[in-house]
């Protein structure tokens, strides 16, 4: 996979990141977070692309409308996970990989989780970023067939 390829990948998993936070911290509508994530001005920076922009709300919808399956199936996985205990990017992170892993999106299981794990090393401490590959990989065990 070329290097510009994974870099606008990962800026839509990113931007798709920013949309959950913006929906959970605003307990708004998911298009409304989308709409109002990219509807901001861009000083400085240009806006993201359409495939960005397709890619990032398709997943943050996804995520959202899966959390009836995300949120067992990650509980199955570890009986301390406590949803509201955990940081808001955290518990937005893994469940948006979670997603990923059950919508069969394409991608194999081993990027979505490295992927995952990037953003999480860029947002969450060092025991949060374990805990969450712990997680996905638990995750991906229960999937796999």
């Amino acid at each position: 996979m070329s290097a510009a390829r994974k870099d606008l990948r990962h800026r839509a998993r990113e931007t798709a990141l920013q949309i959950l936070y913006h929906w959970d911290i605003a307990h708004t509508d998911i298009q409304q977070a989308a709409d109002t994530f990219f509807g901001h001005q861009w000083v400085g920076s240009e806006p993201p692309s359409e495939e960005v922009r397709e890619f990032a709300t398709e997943l943050a919808r996804d995520t959202v409308q899966r959390l009836d399956t995300i949120d067992p199936l990650i509980a199955e996985t570890a009986e301390r996970w406590r949803p509201e205990r955990m940081a808001v990017l955290d518990r937005l992170i893994l469940r948006m990989a979670v997603c990923e892993l059950v919508r069969g999106s394409g991608t194999p299981a081993p990027v979505v989780i490295n992927e995952a794990l990037e953003l999480a090393r860029t947002f969450s401490t060092e025991d949060a970023v374990k805990f969450i590959n712990g997680m996905l990989d638990g995750v991906r065990k229960k999937l796999a067939p």
